[in-house]
């Protein structure tokens, strides 16, 4: 029993085994991008169309295939792609070399299945050279009836119309366009550079021009931005010059305190020195008055010198004085002026902020110098005064005794009025004597009593002048010829 049960056990597993190797050797499965074309003896199908074209389309699915009496071929159903080049001419005798794919497949359906697999079976790797001849030449055909500009604009219309005229073609093949796409389309002339130049000038143009208006407008911001900076510096320039101006308004004030206040205590001391010049012209005159008037008769000649003595003595002091007033003034005008002349020069300098300091300055400067001017003018008319009571006094002294008086000024005036008599020959070039020192003192003589020099000479001593020929003046440009 064991060694029955082992035959037939192993019976068995032989018989399984070859059934297995029978299965597998008439069975055909078709992958999902395949499709089985079996011919041969009862090969046929429910499908109409594959009953009458004599063989077994199998998609998707297994069949038995029996060796010696069927045969078995897959026919690939995934995409292709072939790659077209194609020289053509447009409507406008250009030649254009078109560059494009193609993408298709077999059809899913039996009748495309069928009419590629009679077509294709046994060549599907000569497919894409088909495919190529196909599109090459319904592309020329097209593209012959397109200008470039279609060719370049309207692609899609070129595209469309290739995929319409070639739809029957591929029917008949049973391939199918998954796509058609047009990449290149390149001429030798240069046609389509130069169909592109106009735009790209202007785009350029265009291009420029808005680079040019983005320029001006960063220009006028620029601008803009700084007009603002320069407004802000001016105003912080102005509020500057205006913090400035209170500050050299408040120094001027200063410094002028110390001058206003000199020009004050001068003016306390001209007023002073005033009333000391009115005492001592009213002292001179009671002396005048005492010391001439009275004793007039008999001490004339006395009184006279020493009236002279005095006047001259004060002219001379009231003269220096002058001077020195007139001195003083003029430096003081001077260092005025100066100092006027460096403020003006300091407020030209800051601008119309430091107007007002100029303003106070110039103020101030003309009040101590209106101080000044007063208390010199003051001072002045005190001695003129003081002066003029003096001249009075010696008029009237000339007055009570003029005899006494005119001897006096002749006697001291003698040698100036020889040396005008003797200018009246200053001016001869040739002058002939005949009788000596005779002569000269006739001619002499004659030059002092022609046109009334000494009665001139006594009317001006009479009236308190100086003699015109003492001043230096010549009383005559003559020229003398004398012979005696």
């Amino acid at each position: 029993m064991p060694t029955e049960f082992l035959v037939l056990g192993g019976a068995i597993v032989v018989a399984l085994i070859v059934i297995a190797l029978l299965f597998k050797a008439i069975w055909r499965v078709a992958e999902p991008n395949e499709a089985l074309i079996i011919s041969g003896l009862g090969a046929h199908t429910k499908n109409e169309l594959a009953d009458s074209l004599g063989f077994k389309i199998i998609t998707g699915k297994g069949t038995a295939v029996i060796p010696g009496f069927q045969s078995a071929r897959r026919l690939r159903l995934d995409s292709r792609a072939t790659n077209l080049q194609v020289s053509c001419v447009t409507q406008q005798g250009i030649p254009v070399q078109v560059r494009g794919v193609v993408i298709y497949k077999v059809g899913d359906d039996f009748t495309s299945i069928a009419n590629a697999a009679r077509r294709f079976l046994d060549q599907q790797d000569s497919m894409n050279g088909a495919i190529h001849e196909l599109f090459t030449g319904h592309l020329r055909s097209i593209t012959g009836n397109l200008t470039v500009e279609d060719l370049i604009l309207n692609r899609e219309r070129l595209t469309s119309e290739t995929r319409s005229s070639a739809a029957d073609e591929m029917s008949k093949l049973g391939l199918v366009v998954d796509s058609l796409q047009i990449q290149e389309i390149d001429d030798e002339t240069g046609y389509i550079v130069n169909l592109g130049k106009p735009h790209a000038a202007r785009i350029a143009a265009a291009a420029r021009i808005a680079e040019a208006q983005r320029d001006q407008e960063a220009t006028e911001a620029e601008q803009v931005a700084a007009a603002r900076k320069a407004a802000a510096i001016r105003e912080s320039q102005i509020q500057q010059a205006g913090y400035q101006a209170e500050v050299d308004q408040a120094a001027a004030k200063a410094r002028q305190a110390g001058p206003l206040s000199e020009a004050t205590a001068r003016q306390e001391v001209v007023v002073q020195e005033t009333r000391a010049a009115e005492l001592e012209a009213q002292l001179s005159e009671q002396r005048l008055q005492s010391q001439v008037r009275k004793p007039a008769d008999a001490k004339a000649y006395e009184t006279v010198t020493l009236s002279q003595a005095e006047r001259d003595a004060r002219i001379a002091q009231a003269e220096a004085e002058a001077r020195e007033t007139e001195l003083r003034a003029a430096a003081q005008a001077s260092q005025v002026k100066q100092s006027a002349a460096a403020d003006a020069e300091a407020v030209r300098l800051r601008g119309e902020a430091a107007a007002a300091a100029t303003k106070a300055t110039g103020v101030a400067e003309a009040d101590a110098a209106r101080a000044r001017g007063l208390a010199e003018a003051e001072a002045a008319k005190a001695k003129g005064l003081a002066e003029a009571e003096a001249i009075r006094a010696r008029s009237e002294a000339l007055a009570e005794n003029q005899e006494a008086v005119i001897a006096q000024q002749l006697a001291e005036n003698w040698p100036q009025i020889v040396e005008a008599g003797a200018k009246a020959f200053g001016n001869v070039d040739h002058m002939v004597v005949l009788n000596g020192a005779q002569g000269i003192e006739e001619m002499l003589a004659k030059a002092l009593t022609l046109g009334g020099t000494g009665l001139g000479l006594a009317r001006t001593l009479l009236s308190g002048g100086t003699p015109a020929g003492l001043n230096g003046a010549d009383p005559t440009k003559n020229t003398v010829d004398t012979a005696s």
